[in-house]
């Protein structure tokens, strides 16, 4: 598994840089630059929204990747010993990028 650190503390699943759901999925099936993925797992934070308060942050989890040029992909997977998923502000997927993407 590989150790994720997220940035994106507007996302519904982020708590202390980390992600509350066991697995994510990575986007940028054509990507050649990071700008090019996505976490497509984003779900925007919104005033009222639903938290699972018994959701616990997960540091390590499945990371499946779209991104099949990025030199960490194997076989859909993300085989990288840590990424960083960042976005400040996002209120969309698409604004949301891996920031450990490798060509």
């Amino acid at each position: 598994m590989t150790k994720l650190e997220c940035s994106v503390t507007n996302c519904l699943h982020n708590s202390d840089h980390c992600c509350c759901r066991q697995a994510i999925v990575v986007d940028g099936q054509d990507a050649s630059t990071k700008e090019d993925t996505c976490c497509c797992s984003f779900d925007e934070k919104k005033e009222g929204s639903f938290t699972n308060v018994f959701q616990t942050p997960e540091e390590k989890l499945e990371i499946s990747c779209e991104a099949v040029k990025c030199m960490y992909n194997e076989g859909h997977r993300c085989m990288a010993d840590h990424i960083g998923i960042t976005g400040d502000y996002a209120t969309s997927a698409d604004q949301t990028l891996c920031a450990s993407f490798k060509m």
